[in-house]
Parts: C-alpha cells; structure tokens; sequence
C-alpha cells in the first residue's frame, strides 16, 4: 500500500501525460514553452482568477507574493504556527517577523478570531494556510484585513480544488499560492507552483519578480528571482488537468467512506472536519487520537503507512522560536501531539481502505487509552 498512490494515477494517465511530455520534447521549448502559458490559462479559468502566475515551486510562490506585495524588513504577517515551514520561512527570509496565533481545534485552519488581537502597526499581512485541502474562515479573515488596510495571502499548498461558500480556494483573497508537489491533488512531477490575483499590478510584479525583476529581456525594473516552472512540469499538470474532476470527486467519496469505516471509534479517534460550506481536496486524511505514538506503531507492524502533518508547530522550531507569539498557543501544540495522517490518494482501494481500518481498531484495542481525548 502507498501512502500516496502516484504509481496507478499515472497508469491510469500514461498515454496523455506521455503524448504531453513527447510534444514538448519535439518543439524543445523546454523554459516558458507554450505549455506554461496554457497551463495558466487553464488554471486561471479553473478558478475564476484573472491572472496566474506559473513558477518554480510553492514554496517559491510564497516568496513572489511576499515580495510583490512589498513586504520589508520589520514588517510584521499573521499566520499560523501549524504548517509546513515554508509558510513562515519565506515571511522571515525577507526580513519580516511571522506573528503566530493558534488554530481551531477541530480544522487545525488559524482561529480568524484570534487575528484582530495579533495586529500591530507593523502589521502588513494575514497569511492563512488551508490546511490539509480545506480553506480556514476567509470571510472572517477578509473583514479583518479590510478594516485594518492588510492584504491577505492564502497558502493554498494543500487545498486547489476545495471550495469556500462556493467560491474555488486561490480565489478568495489577494493572492493566492498553491504547489504542484507530486503528492498534491494537482501535482506534477517534480517541484512547481503557482500564484492568483485578480489585481493586475500586483500580477505584473509577480510576473516580472519570477524572472529575476524584468519588464522585458536584460531590463530589470525590480529585485527578482529564477522562479520560472519548467515547460515539462506545466505539460504535466496540463495532463493530470483532464481527470481532475474525478480526482477531486474521488477523494471525497475516499473519505466519506473513512468516516464510515471509523464512525465506531469516534471515542478514540477525532476524524476530520470540514466546516458547513466548504469543502476539502482532502490533500491528506488526518485523525486525531490520543495515543499517537503507539498507534503509528502499531500501524508500522501492519505495514500500513502514515506520516504526521505536523509534529513540531512553528513557534517550538528551533530557527523559529525568535518569532512573535499571539496569546497561548495550546491548540496547535495540542494537535501536533495527536494528528495522524492515513493512506489518501483518488485510487486508494476499497480493500486497501478496509485494511486501515481494521490496523486501527486492532492498534487501539492494544494501546492503553488516554485520559485526555483528542480534539474534535
């Protein structure tokens, strides 16, 4: 079993993304081939944006948006603490100060709540991560930043192809910042990303920013960086486009089906919640149980594959800890203590599913309960 299954979606996908990646091989057009341009095309239409902006990997698009927004030395962003690093290194990369506040228990997404007392005047930024596939509460987090003139940036990394009220997540605020890592709903096969706004200034910066500050060739009008994403991985993505839809579909049939097969250990083991009105591209399953460490275990023994997303939040980070804190931060240590992450991927079988579940009843029957349940 894969933790992610990449094997059978190419397989199911071979005579496209071959077809794809042959007709880039003969026209040789391997940097900002006709494929980048198509595949932003696509992708802006996909989610209603008026613009995006191709580049070199998600993490590459954190920094673009950072930059293209002006952050500066001493500037301050909000944002969460659970996340991959990414999120804040690029904020601290810059000069900037990540302000961490915590999450809601039961999404792990930040607590919009918690964001108005974060704010300092040198506040800049929100920055929140839609964790796991599912937008936090950018309604809330909009009225925010519109009261106090900040611009927000959803890390989207995790969640292209979810919804929020309706609307397509990279659609929801001033920009947005996804990846094409191979084991992202949408991922190519190797490092790329992508950026969305619908302000056409902000656009033109990151398009320049992305090859290394040009207006036009050997004419630099900003400081910039090689962020371009390749013509093969554009052709990819290009490919894994046309089933997209299923794979979305997929994944929520994949863990509607969990939620079934764990309804009888809901004393144990906290499933995951997708808020009313919004939806999840459901880029990792992830319970939350108590008795982590010896469950994982026990799953290992049965060969069952699991990672954890994530067992140190940001502000217990070593390179980190200098950073600004917002109130106690209990919810996100709490989850990193508890969150584990099952098999998901659109081609996970209904056999392969069935032997999770058991591997998780029998590791519980086996691992002494705790007196402290886990989130819900």
């Amino acid at each position: 079993m894969e933790f992610a299954d990449l094997k059978s979606q190419y397989q199911a996908l071979a005579p496209v993304i071959d077809a794809r990646i042959r007709k880039v091989l003969s026209h040789g057009q391997f940097i900002m081939g006709p494929e980048v341009v198509e595949m932003e095309q696509q992708l802006a239409q996909f989610t209603g944006t008026k613009h995006c902006i191709s580049c070199s990997s998600g993490t590459d698009a954190l920094l673009i948006a950072l930059m293209a927004l002006g952050l500066k030395p001493g500037d301050e962003v909000i944002t969460t603490p659970f996340t991959f690093v990414a999120t804040a290194e690029m904020i601290v990369l810059l000069g900037a100060r990540p302000v961490f506040v915590d999450i809601e228990p039961d999404t792990c997404n930040i607590d919009a709540a918690a964001i108005e007392a974060a704010i300092t005047p040198r506040t800049r930024a929100v920055m929140p991560v839609s964790l796991y596939g599912q937008p936090a509460d950018m309604d809330a987090i909009n009225h925010i930043a519109s009261r106090r003139s900040l611009a927000v940036i959803e890390d989207a990394a995790q969640s292209f192809g979810a919804t929020y009220n309706g609307k397509p997540s990279c659609n929801l605020s001033t920009v947005a910042c996804t990846s094409f890592f191979p084991s992202k709903p949408l991922g190519c096969y190797g490092d790329g990303g992508a950026l969305f706004t619908n302000d056409g200034e902000v656009a033109q910066a990151m398009q320049e920013i992305r090859v290394h500050g040009q207006e036009r060739r050997y004419y630099h009008t900003r400081i910039g960086i090689g962020g371009r994403m390749d013509t093969l991985q554009c052709a990819i993505v290009l490919a894994k486009l046309e089933r997209f839809e299923w794979e979305i579909a997929a994944r929520q049939r994949i863990a509607t089906r969990y939620d079934l097969l764990l309804a009888p250990l809901a004393e144990r083991i906290a499933l995951p919640c997708v808020r009313s009105g919004r939806t999840s591209a459901w880029a990792q399953y992830t319970v939350r149980v108590s008795e982590r460490d010896a469950l994982q275990a026990a799953l290992k023994e049965s060969r069952i594959p699991t990672a954890v997303h994530y067992p140190v939040p940001l502000h217990r980070q070593p390179a980190y800890r200098h950073c600004g804190v917002s109130g106690e931060l209990q919810q996100a240590d709490r989850a990193a203590n508890q969150v584990l992450s099952l098999p998901m991927s659109a081609d996970l079988s209904a056999i392969d599913q069935d032997r999770v579940a058991e591997a998780l009843i029998l590791g519980l029957a086996r691992a002494p309960a705790l007196a402290v349940p886990p989130d819900r």
